[in-house]
């Protein structure tokens, strides 16, 4: 039996809980304002809010509707657009949101508001200093056809404006509850989860998904009509944390939970931004570490960027076991894993003061787009030269691939024109790409060669002739 609470009501269902949380919100709830678009996870139409209860706080993240199993929302806060409605009459019930966009022109088909509304409330309701930039960046799952998005923009600028920031020691929810952004039964919320007893899955699951914002695209019908569980559910980890001087991420951890780690932005300030082109927010909150890992995608970002960063995989099931990344795939979503097993963390270690890392990736449009190509590199310089090396490549190769020939080249050596020179010569050796929707195969190599150029260029541009790399 799943429970939860669908806006200001709680739910309980027998229905299978590979039912998506989409249906379940339009047919069995009625409640049509979310809307039905793409279905994968891109338009933002089907967008609501998911709150889970952490430390007695109910923490609020804007999620794919269309992507997320009943399974996923037990003892879990659901709010749809019909929910955000203010209890106190404002305007015709509209929340300073819904105002805003009518006011400045953000709607004109009225198709995606819903899933703007949304992004636009979730946003407000995990930044205490609200800016125009990181609001922008909110809505960055949500595509709107017909407005141009000014309109929309012009909303989000008024309501910062209206809201302003939360003073220190006040609370925020209450603050946002009195500016009729949310309704007053937010505030009830930690209490009423609490009251909602664990799920215990009844038998053992055919599935083990990370976050399913790739399964429930590819393999939806076959989901659906399977028993899936979520690693979440199986108290897997998911934080970051350092131990014993490596970086630890939990498998269940979250890809916007590691955009947002403070441990990640001390020791990779520059990952901030590369990692802003990993889908949208909602994707974001939902995609884990472990998944992107066990789903094996030739151009898979955290696989590409962790490869290089040499990280371990520390695997659970009747025994536990440590296996390098780069040694994880055996060829095309084919792994190093037992049936049993699944992946428990991933660990690297802490970056030493001569630690150089950059992550490249090339792709059709720069946001919303998987790679045609990528590719990341760490190096550890030491007097001088590379005391160790560690170059990996996606979209050339059938799995995340390894550069062992181009990495071991750069070994004990200076940095120079001619070494990248010879280090891009070697790594299109050392791949197979083939054609395809992304490029071509001579495409591809040649893209290569100019990452790998970009790289040095990005950590070492003064000790590097651009004139002589082209």
């Amino acid at each position: 039996m799943i429970e939860f609470i669908l806006n200001n009501q709680t739910i309980t269902t027998d229905l299978s809980p590979t039912t998506v949380l989409l249906d379940f919100i339009r047919k069995e709830s009625k409640l049509n304002g979310t809307k039905e678009g793409c279905r994968e996870g891109d338009c933002g139409a089907c967008t609501v809010l998911i709150g889970s209860l952490e430390k007695s706080k109910v923490v609020y993240k804007s999620v794919n509707s269309c992507l997320v199993p009943l399974s996923a929302v037990h003892a879990k806060h659901i709010a749809t657009v019909e929910g955000l409605t203010p209890s106190r009459n404002n305007t015709d019930d509209l929340s300073p949101i819904q105002n805003a966009i009518v006011d400045e022109g953000g709607t004109q088909c009225g198709f995606c508001t819903p899933g703007f509304v949304v992004s636009m409330t979730s946003y407000f309701l995990n930044e205490i200093n609200p800016n125009v930039k990181d609001a922008v960046n909110s809505i960055g799952g949500n595509i709107c056809r017909c407005t141009g998005y000014t309109g929309i923009v012009r909303a989000l600028k008024k309501t910062i404006a209206a809201i302003g920031e939360t003073k220190k020691d006040s609370n925020h929810y209450n603050r946002l509850i009195e500016a009729s952004l949310i309704p007053e039964y937010f505030f009830e919320m930690p209490k009423r989860l609490k009251l909602i007893k664990e799920d215990i899955p009844k038998s053992k699951a055919d599935f083990l998904i990370g976050g399913g914002t790739d399964l429930y695209v590819q393999r939806w019908e076959e989901l659906v009509q399977s028993n899936s569980e979520f690693v979440s559910s199986k108290k897997i980890s998911g934080e970051i944390k350092i131990v014993n001087s490596k970086i630890v991420f939990g498998g269940a951890c979250t890809i916007q939970q590691v955009l947002e780690s403070k441990i990640i932005k001390k020791y990779f300030p520059s990952l901030q931004n590369k990692l802003e082109l990993f889908g949208s927010l909602p994707i974001r909150n939902r995609a884990t570490i472990a998944g992107n890992i066990v789903n094996a995608s030739p151009i898979g970002d955290m696989t590409n960027i962790l490869t290089s960063l040499n990280a371990d995989v520390h695997l659970v099931g009747k025994t536990k076991r440590t296996i390098q990344l780069k040694n994880f795939y055996l060829g095309y979503k084919t792994l190093a894993k037992k049936k049993d097993e699944l992946v428990a963390s991933v660990s690297m270690n802490i970056p030493t003061n001569n630690f150089f890392f950059n992550y490249e990736k090339v792709s059709k449009r720069t946001y919303l787009d998987i790679a045609s190509v990528n590719s990341s590199i760490s190096l550890v310089m030491k007097k001088g030269k590379i005391e160790t090396a560690c170059i990996s490549a996606g979209g050339v190769a059938p799995i995340p691939l390894y550069l062992e020939k181009s990495s071991n080249l750069l070994l004990e050596k200076e940095i120079s024109t001619q070494l990248v020179k010879d280090c891009a010569e070697t790594a299109m050796q050392e791949i197979s790409p083939i054609s395809d929707a992304r490029g071509t195969a001579d495409y591809k190599r040649l893209l290569l060669r100019q990452l790998i150029y970009s790289h040095f260029l990005m950590l070492f541009p003064k000790k590097i002739n651009v004139g002589e790399l082209l």
